[in-house]
């Protein structure tokens, strides 16, 4: 259904250097630059960052998730870390299984936007 997602940021560099390292632990390359902005491919789809280009500040969408599949716990736990060491800030829950059996872990992102690793129940 979905070609990409694209985010605002206020610091290329400093969003790039999270991004690297979180979509790093779910076997995603750094990113890709092309027109200022970074592209993350893989098989599932395009994660793309971006300063915005009608020059107002970047914001995050109250309300809004982003997700990112995971195949385990661990690496779920360890895209959190990534997270939490390279900028990001833990929010919801602790990472772990939810009632029903599905694994999440939420981080917001240096800019605020939220993102989530999500695991399939068990």
């Amino acid at each position: 259904m979905f070609s990409h997602v694209m985010l605002g940021v206020s610091d290329i560099e400093a969003s790039k250097k999270f991004y690297d390292a979180v979509l790093g632990t779910i076997g995603v390359g750094p990113g890709v630059e092309n027109k200022g902005r970074y592209f993350y491919i893989s098989p599932g789809g395009v994660f793309a960052i971006t300063i915005p280009i009608d020059g107002e500040p970047a914001t995050h969408g109250n309300g809004s998730t982003v997700g990112f599949l995971v195949e385990s716990d661990e690496q779920g736990n360890a895209f959190h870390q990534a997270g939490l060491e390279n900028g990001g800030v833990t929010c919801e829950e602790p990472p772990g299984r939810r009632e029903g059996g599905m694994y999440l872990a939420y981080l917001r992102d240096p800019d605020g936007n939220k993102i989530c690793a999500l695991g399939q129940p068990a």
